[in-house]
């Protein structure tokens, strides 16, 4: 299942979901046409748990703070389909989000949930030397959102099922659900050591999990803060 658009309007231009896009596209763009093509760049810029955990070794072998990989790495991808899926969800799911919330505090809201989802990684698997890269940490982060948002709007999704290929209208709800569902299966069956944290093709699922459930008690706590400052104004 691909999700192509949503059917819920939007009320201002999503400013910060595009130059996130236009961000990630130009950083891929570089990581594919500098020096050692991609796999430097993501053990340059990525996030080694290993390194992240002894930043004094690591300065060693690299020519990059560990630290700050936590927020290099989630606008590093490794291929052309990783960078195209996560922008696809983020286009689809951030622009509803970012109206929601608000340009500034959605941008707060998406690096927050990509190094939360990033640390989750580094203390499942200290000692891991595989980089994590990608945004799809902080994009689990605006489907847990969306999940507790708008749960009713429809996701026009394409389906393909061996030879049947047709764009349904699915609630919001049931797509996200599903996706969060897969998501702890496959946790459950690989996040077992480092090397099965990635999953099957390099899938880190243990960080999204980490990010979606971060989205959902974000947009709790700013449903209530919202409730209170009606409440203290009405």
């Amino acid at each position: 299942m691909f999700p192509l658009y949503s059917d819920r309007p939007i009320s201002t231009f999503p400013f910060v979901t595009v130059l996130l896009i236009i961000i990630n596209v130009i950083v891929f763009w570089m990581q594919i046409t500098t020096p050692g093509s991609i796999d430097r760049s993501v053990f340059a810029f990525g996030m080694i748990p290993y390194n992240f955990f002894h930043p004094v070794k690591a300065r060693l072998h690299i020519q990059f703070y560990p630290h700050l990989t936590l927020l290099t790495s989630m606008f590093m991808h490794g291929g052309f389909l990783h960078l195209g899926g996560n922008m696809l969800y983020l286009w689809v799911f951030g622009r509803n989000i970012e109206d929601d919330f608000g340009h500034f505090r959605f941008l707060l809201f998406y690096l927050a949930a990509g190094i939360l989802a990033t640390l989750a990684f580094a203390y499942a698997f200290p000692s891991s030397n595989i980089p994590l890269v990608g945004a799809s940490g902080a994009i689990a982060g605006v489907l847990g959102a969306y999940f507790l948002r708008f749960p009713a709007s429809r996701i026009h999704t394409l389906v393909i099922f061996v030879i049947f290929i047709r764009i349904i209208p699915i609630p919001a709800f049931l797509i996200l659900g599903l996706w969060f569902i897969i998501q702890m299966g496959s946790c459950a069956l690989t996040c077992t050591t480092p090397a099965g944290a990635a999953g099957q093709g390099g899938i880190a699922f243990i960080s999204h999990i980490a990010g979606f459930v971060f989205g959902m008690v974000f947009t709790i706590w700013e449903l209530r803060r919202n409730f209170h400052h009606r409440g203290r104004h009405a």
